[in-house]
């Protein structure tokens, strides 16, 4: 298999929603002394160039990227998941004054956790 091949089957596992915001621009597979899991597979995303809908009438630049959180996801097989996500900064004109503004995480991730929404709800689940 190719690199090409590999990213379009890593976009299968991802929560949904996730492509529309970013892109894979990698991954790795290291061995982890763990008692369940024999590696952690880390898959890098970045935020794609697009401003955050409530801003596309604003005046605005790109203003480079934050520093990237790891997010846990569902495991698979033998292998623990984790997401690093890297987002954008945005400078926006707003009311004369410049703000800097990035894309909510409300969409992907549970709220005060370091999970991906799906795999938090699903862990919530199984607690009941």
């Amino acid at each position: 298999m190719n690199k090409e091949t590999d990213l379009s089957l890593l976009s299968l596992i991802l929560p949904e929603g996730l492509l529309t915001y970013f892109d894979i621009v990698g991954f790795d597979k290291k061995a982890i002394k763990d008692p369940l899991y024999v590696n952690r597979l880390t898959i890098y995303l970045e935020e794609k160039k697009e401003i955050p809908e409530a801003y596309k009438n604003h005046q605005y630049k790109a203003s480079g990227f934050m520093e990237p959180r790891i997010i846990d996801d569902y495991p698979i097989r033998d292998n623990l998941v984790s997401l690093n996500l890297k987002r954008r900064r945005w400078d926006v004109l707003v009311d004369q004054k410049w703000i800097k503004v990035n894309r909510s995480w409300g969409d992907f991730i549970a709220q005060g956790t370091r999970l991906s929404k799906e795999f938090a709800d699903f862990l919530k689940e199984g607690n009941r």
